[in-house]
């Protein structure tokens, strides 16, 4: 089944939660051009979920809600118009690309090469995403740990 058919169990952002995002973007750009910044990737994250096909910006948002959680040093920014979480160094960790990105069946979660989920000679980097579930966020807030650590 093509994510375009699937649900994702999620009704995305509450109002709330898109207010204290706006919130702190305003709270950012406050902060002096550091966090202007940050409060204009925040909000380019945000404006390409909001650009998404409703089953991929339910999932968008909740890897976004995933990855700030996780990784709350992770500074989101686009990368190739996704949504996209970068180091201190400003190189990317993770990323989400949508279905509708590609005309692909399936959302992808990746990460590049800062992302320290070394194992050995061969290991994933990007994972394909359908239907968000506990489990999947689990699986996802255990590898951004790790990817940082």
């Amino acid at each position: 089944m093509s994510a375009k058919s699937t649900t994702t169990g999620s009704n995305g952002f509450s109002a709330e939660e898109r207010a204290a995002m706006k919130e702190r973007a305003d709270e950012l750009r406050a902060e002096g051009k550091k966090g202007a910044k940050k409060a204009d990737g925040l909000q380019a994250v945000l404006d390409r979920i909001a650009q998404m096909e409703p089953e991929d910006r339910a999932l968008a948002e909740r890897v976004h809600v995933t990855v700030t959680a996780a990784a709350p040093a992770l500074t989101p920014k686009t990368w190739y118009g996704m949504p996209a979480y970068a180091n201190e160094d400003g190189k990317i960790v993770v990323f989400f690309q949508d279905s509708g990105k590609f005309n692909y069946r399936y959302s992808t979660v990746g990460f590049q090469d800062p992302a320290n989920l070394d194992d050995g000679d061969f290991w994933p980097v990007a994972y394909a995403l359908q239907q968000w579930s506990p489990a999947v966020e689990k699986k996802i807030t255990e590898l951004v740990r790790t990817a940082v650590s």
